[in-house]
This record gives structure tokens, C-alpha cells and sequence, in this order.
């Protein structure tokens, strides 16, 4: 039997982070990962070169059921912090967009990083470890698994969420919080793409591959990014922040000329231009492909001479104002992120320990704090690991 003053299940980005804290101060650590190595969501993120943070990140970019919680964790160990880490290891990145840091080569760069820092702590990893049961002890908690028992005095939970099920997710983080009388805020799928009901898919189901800028708006919520159309639905990087505050339902507003005063150039054309046809002239400004489709299913298509001022204002509303009400989403098959998870008011916002039950802790995507797309979840697995790491 082997006794540990920490254990953490979960070798993602948190349980790494809080392993690497905790050996810092000298506790024994152990990390039991459920795959066959450690951090395989990291690699994957960000078409493989890993989005790890953001220059950007405030308190309002995270939803939760309590939009305080967050915070002490972001002050104390901020994106500042992990670009330090970043940088003391030689690894080169850029910004993308929007303050989203990715690497210039590969997420095996930060694995391979937090991996040498757990390494430098003296952690112990365990892969392809299987946790059956937890049990409170005497002095903790005692684990069963397919390498035996384990004992410690603080157990971190750090399974992540339902997202990505190829990756091995699953709900083991969820279901030890319940076990020892944790609330769980409902979980559903965030960051994902939608799908498209069978009219719809009638209507659009042509159009897949297609890319454009849009705004998008639901919820009293609205982004601006690409939207880009797939074989079963609606995707892009505006399409999965929205889906975030989407429930079933709702509509989504979608503008296709976000930058463009439409009415004016459709106005100069139609003088410059009498003879085009509205298709071809929305082609100058869309995809033609999307061009074409609405004019065939939604606004017509004539020469322009043939439409009075009030048509071309009728069809500028149309396309700053296209409406699409989903069937649904993705789910996590295809989400980036669990939103829900373990209630924010059993734990501690400095610690992330239970307030119910002494030296157990929750931290990362398994808790009820999700933040939008561009590196905010990463920032919050490493935030919230570091706030544990201080304290277990």
C-alpha cells in the first residue's frame, strides 16, 4: 500500500499545475491518469499547437453560476504568470487573434513542460491507472485501483468534464462529488457546434465549407468572428462562443455584413450597376455560394433596376437579421468545453477545497466555472491548480 500527502486524479492541465505546486513545497505527490499519458486534451487544442492562454483575461470572459468565484484564483496566478513559464522554457508563440497565445511549433511543447516541472518537484506519475472506488480513512482517503490501494491525506479532483469522450471524458469527477454530498450544477455541452433541423438542412445543407464574418446574437449576447457552415449544421469560432449562452429553443440572429453599410453599396450598385442581378452583386460581399442560396430561397433575385428603395432596404435587413433557430448541438462529442459542474458554493474560491468535506478539492473543467473560447479554460486549469497547489 502506498501512502501519499497528495493525490491528484487527472494528469490535464489543472492536475498537472497543482501537482507541480504541491511538489514545489515538498509534499509527496502522486498523479493518477486514467489514458495511457498525460495531457492528451492539450494536445489536441488549438489544431495541435495549443491556444494555453490569453493577454486578455478578466473575470467576465467565465460563466458560472457565480461569476465572483473565479476571481481570487485569476488574480493570484494570472496569464502573466504561465507566459513566464512559457518563456523560462524556451517555447516560441505568437498571438493569433484577439490575444490568444498559441505555440509557433507544437501543444507537445507544453506537455512536455509541465511534465519537466512535475519532474523537478519530485511528482510521481501513474498512467494508465484506473480508480474504481474512493473511501474516506482515517487519515484521508484510500483509492482503489488496478495498481492497488492508495492512501492519502488530500485527494484533487481534476477528471475535467463530459467534453471530448474520445479522450476518455467522463463523469468521475461528477460522481465522486456526489458520492460525498456535493452539489452539481447541471452539465451540458459549451462551445459547440450547432445542427441544423431537416428543413434547415434542406435549405443549407449545400452550403457546407462555406466561411464568413459574422455577428452573432443570442441571450442578449453577441460575438463577432467567423461562422462557417458545416455538412450538419452551423460552426465557427462566433457560432461556438454563442453556443455557450444558447439553450433549446432560442433563435439565434445572425448578421452577414457585420462591416459593410449594405443599403449604401447596394444603393451605388444598383446606380453604377442597373443590370447585375442582386445574386451577383451579393457575391461581391458574401461567399457566392451564399449568395446564390438566398436569393433562391429567401430574397429573390431580379437586375437591380427592377428594386425600389424600400426592397434593397428590405433586403439589407434580411441579411443583417438571418434567423436560424437549431435543433441542437453537437454534444460533447464535438464540444471543447463542459459548462456546469461541481456547484461553486461548495468550495472555496482561494482553495478550491469542499467546504464540506476537509482536504478534498475540485479544480479545472470538473467545476462550474467555463470560460469563452481564445485560452480562457486553459487559464482557468491554470489558475485553479495553482490556487490548490498553494494549500494541499
Amino acid at each position: 500500500m502506498n501512502h501519499f500527502d497528495v493525490v491528484i486524479l487527472g494528469g490535464g492541465a489543472a492536475g498537472l499545475m497543482c501537482a507541480i505546486e504541491a511538489g514545489k513545497r515538498g509534499r509527496r505527490v502522486l498523479v493518477i491518469e486514467r489514458s495511457e499519458k498525460i495531457g492528451k486534451k492539450i494536445l489536441i487544442s488549438g489544431g495541435g499547437r495549443c491556444n494555453f492562454t490569453n493577454l486578455q483575461v478578466t473575470p467576465e470572459y467565465f460563466l458560472s453560476g457565480n461569476p465572483h468565484f473565479c476571481k481570487s484564483a485569476l488574480a493570484r496566478y494570472t496569464e502573466r504568470d504561465f507566459i513566464a513559464m512559457v518563456e523560462r522554457h524556451g517555447i516560441a508563440y505568437h498571438e493569433k487573434e484577439l490575444g490568444q497565445l498559441f505555440c509557433d511549433q507544437s501543444a507537445k511543447l507544453i506537455v512536455t513542460m509541465l511534465a519537466d516541472e512535475c519532474r523537478t518537484a519530485a511528482v510521481r506519475i501513474e498512467t494508465a491507472c484506473m480508480v474504481t472506488a474512493v473511501e474516506r480513512s482515517a487519515d484521508g482517503f484510500a483509492l482503489q485501483s488496478n495498481r492497488g490501494e492508495m492512501r492519502t491525506n488530500t485527494l484533487v479532483i481534476a477528471t475535467g468534464g463530459l467534453s471530448v469522450p474520445k479522450m476518455g471524458a467522463r463523469g468521475f469527477g461528477y460522481e465522486l462529488a456526489k458520492q460525498f454530498g456535493l452539489r452539481i450544477t447541471p452539465t451540458r455541452a459549451g462551445l459547440v457546434p450547432f445542427t441544423f433541423d431537416v428543413n434547415d438542412m434542406v435549405r443549407y445543407g449545400g452550403l457546407s465549407g462555406v466561411s464568413l464574418p459574422v455577428q452573432v446574437a443570442c441571450q442578449r449576447q453577441a460575438f463577432s468572428n467567423a461562422m462557417l457552415f458545416t455538412h450538419r449544421g452551423i460552426s465557427g469560432p462566433a457560432i461556438l462562443q454563442i453556443s455557450s449562452y444558447w439553450v433549446p429553443g432560442n433563435e439565434l440572429m445572425v448578421n452577414f455584413l457585420p462591416l459593410t453599410d449594405s443599403a449604401e453599396w447596394l444603393r451605388a450598385r444598383q446606380s453604377s450597376r442597373p443590370e447585375s442581378e442582386l445574386k451577383t452583386v451579393l457575391g461581391e460581399f458574401l461567399p457566392k455560394r451564399l449568395a446564390q442560396r438566398l436569393c433562391e430561397i429567401q430574397l429573390g433575385n431580379r437586375p437591380l433596376r427592377q428594386y425600389t428603395p424600400q426592397d434593397l432596404r428590405g433586403i439589407c435587413e434580411q441579411l443583417q437579421n438571418w434567423r436560424i433557430r437549431p435543433e441542437g448541438t453537437e454534444g460533447y462529442r464535438t464540444a471543447e468545453v463542459t459548462l456546469g459542474g461541481v456547484s461553486t458554493e461548495e468550495l472555496s474560491s482561494a482553495t478550491m477545497e469542499s467546504k464540506k468535506v476537509p482536504g478534498l478539492f475540485f479544480i479545472g473543467e470538473v467545476v462550474d466555472v467555463t470560460g469563452h473560447l481564445g485560452g480562457f479554460n486553459f487559464q482557468w486549469a491554470w489558475s485553479s491548480g495553482w490556487a490548490a497547489g498553494q494549500v494541499t
